[in-house]
């Protein structure tokens, strides 16, 4: 039982670091006007609320790294693994916050015709933070 845990614990962890390295990278893109020199709105203000949801959303996320993966192979990388499972995410931000929650068209299309290339690549650098911030803290 420690050791489940434990694993739960360094997961949770692991993905609040990623949720926090996501939520400056989309804001400091956002206000660097990288996204709006693509044609796509997504700019959040930064406040303690953007960072706790990014942050707790970020730690329920990361408990996907405690699935049973495959002994060897490119699934068990760092980085793979951190990509692989930032789908997850990406497809909960593009089929039901976007479109449900936000009002914003299916994909947030209505912020933009790139937002999901965004999203993408916002979500894959909270995956591979949260997998490296994982293999660095396993003792």
């Amino acid at each position: 039982m420690s050791q489940f845990l434990r694993n739960l614990s360094l997961t949770f962890a692991a993905g609040c670091f990623g949720g926090l390295v996501h939520a400056y990278l989309v804001w400091y893109a956002g206000d660097m006007g990288i996204p709006k020199s693509f044609g796509v709105a997504l700019a959040p203000a930064w406040s303690l609320f953007y960072l706790y949801s990014r942050i707790v959303w970020g730690g329920i996320w990361g408990l996907l790294f405690m699935a049973p993966m495959w002994k060897s192979g490119f699934w068990t990388g760092v980085f793979s693994r951190g990509i692989i499972f930032s789908f997850l995410p990406t497809a909960f931000q593009l089929f039901y916050v976007f479109p449900v929650l936000q009002d914003k068209g299916m994909m947030g299309l209505a912020l933009g015709t790139l937002t999901p290339v965004f999203v993408c690549l916002f979500n894959a650098a909270w995956g591979i933070c949260a997998g490296l911030w994982l293999h660095l803290n396993r003792a």
